[in-house]
């Protein structure tokens, strides 16, 4: 079998593997993904196996991929080395219909995993707080059940206008409900630039969002940023819900950003351009 050029690494969680590349001179990319010992649903043997595979990245990997500007200050702060920014980009889908029983700019979306770093709590007691007239669309379950699921299950029957449609995995009706969403709530908490998010952008949802440095980094001016209480949240959405103008500037601005920093094709020349360098510089050694 012929010896690669190159090797492209995903996750932290495989730094163990670049001594072996190493050993063999190929050169190796290395995309960092998220700060994985931060996240809440990791035990602590899965923290600590995460962190010592981000040392052992930060000593073995050639080139180091973030997929936020926090991310690559993250890194050089903790880990003394520098990364690489190259984000997600976004599918830009063409007009959708609305999801059938809803209106066009009229509801509020939630897409997300049942995780705590996710405010998943929070929302759905904001969802509580808010006028029963309200319709509601939440996407996503834990994947195993739990108390999670169980509250969505509960406030979807108790409430007629709540809808929980659980994982979806058709990528059209998925799109549609971002497209028609008069707000989307984003509420993820760890990680750098959110493959969510950015979709969202993509589609032209007007976004309410978890007040993060990586959620700020994204939406720049183009989003509405909240504290993770029930209470915020709850303002935040329904004030944005009743002002279709903002609406609009929102979803415009957040298209423009995505388009000029979030793009499929701005993603892939990153990575090719990274690639070929590892190429060329290990050919000249």
């Amino acid at each position: 079998m012929d010896k690669p050029d190159v090797v492209l690494v995903m996750n932290v969680a495989n730094g163990f593997w670049l001594p072996f590349f190493k050993v063999r001179r190929i050169p190796t990319l290395l995309n960092v993904d998220g700060i994985e010992w931060d996240r809440q649903k990791w035990g602590r043997a899965a923290k600590f196996v995460f962190r010592v595979g981000a040392r052992a990245s930060a000593l073995w990997a050639d080139e180091l991929v973030c997929d936020s500007h926090e991310i690559v200050r993250r890194w050089r702060n903790d880990f003394r080395v520098e990364g690489t920014f190259i984000p997600y980009g976004g599918d830009v889908p063409g007009g959708l219909p609305v999801e059938p029983g809803l209106t066009s700019r009229g509801y509020v979306l939630v897409v997300a995993r049942f995780v705590p770093e996710n405010t998943i709590e929070e929302f759905l007691r904001a969802v509580e707080l808010m006028p029963s007239d309200t319709d509601v669309v939440i996407v996503g379950s834990s994947g195993y059940g739990g108390e999670f699921d169980e509250r969505a299950r509960a406030l979807s029957e108790r409430r007629q206008n709540v809808r929980w449609l659980g994982h979806v995995n058709d990528d059209r009706r998925l799109f549609a409900l971002w497209q028609h969403a008069g707000v989307y709530f984003h509420g993820h908490s760890v990680g750098g630039t959110n493959p969510a998010l950015v979709q969202a952008m993509a589609c032209k949802a007007p976004v309410v969002a978890r007040d993060t440095v990586y959620n700020r980094e994204v939406l720049g001016d183009f989003g509405r940023f909240v504290d993770p209480t029930p209470e915020a949240i709850r303002d935040a959405v329904l004030a944005l819900l009743s002002d279709s103008a903002q609406q609009e500037v929102l979803r415009e601005g957040a298209f423009v950003r995505s388009r000029e920093i979030y793009s499929w094709e701005a993603v892939c020349e990153g990575y090719e351009q990274a690639l070929l360098r590892l190429i060329d510089t290990s050919r000249r050694k």
